[in-house]
């Protein structure tokens, strides 16, 4: 192996290095991923996001694109060298080939993190929705009641008011107008 290595031109043995030593890395990262270890535990985050920062979660450079980049790098290089071709079209296709696996990699990232539920409750979402008066609900606002309702596909029961001249009492279906800025909603009866 070592007389083989000695061998390679200066060129090939960059490839070489880049390849192996990358995939090696890669391996490890994916391995950790699927096991659900991740980058974080080889000392430090490195595709840490600013906690204030607001901006896109689309993270093109990161520890696992680089490693994906080098790794696509180096064996496409290989591939290219092991064909016959130039030193200067190796170099272009190889960084292509790496700039599509960066590219690939963050695209898929970005995407399963938007698959990713907060769980945080949008109380925008329970306008229009039907529900079911659960706690009598006073006429006029004069008294907060509850009412069941089905809000981003969990059943809840959630504060609301009416501004109906009558009192709202179990079961009457109701269908939710708006909501207040303290995010108590208000109801209207559905079927008067």
């Amino acid at each position: 192996m070592e007389q083989w290595f000695a061998a390679l031109p200066l060129f090939e043995k960059i490839y070489w290095l880049v390849a192996l030593i990358s995939s090696a890395i890669f391996l490890v990262l994916i391995i950790m991923t699927l096991v659900g270890g991740d980058a974080d535990d080889l000392g430090g985050d490195v595709d840490v996001e600013i906690e204030s920062d607001t901006g896109i979660g689309f993270q093109f450079l990161s520890f696992k694109n680089l490693m994906g980049f080098l790794t696509i790098f180096g064996w496409s290089g290989i591939a290219c060298l092991d064909a016959g071709l130039s030193k200067g079209l190796t170099a272009i296709i190889s960084i292509i080939c790496g700039l599509l696996m960066m590219t690939a990699m963050a695209a898929l990232f970005y995407y399963l993190a938007k698959l990713q539920s907060s769980g945080t409750l949008k109380l925008k979402n329970a306008v229009n929705q039907i529900g079911e008066v659960y706690l009598t609900i006073g006429a006029n606002r004069s008294s907060i009641g509850k009412v069941s309702i089905n809000v981003q596909g969990t059943l809840r029961e959630l504060e609301a008011l009416t501004d109906e001249n009558i009192d709202l009492v179990q079961s009457n279906v109701v269908k939710v107008k708006e909501i207040t800025a303290n995010g108590i909603l208000i109801v209207e009866l559905l079927n008067k």
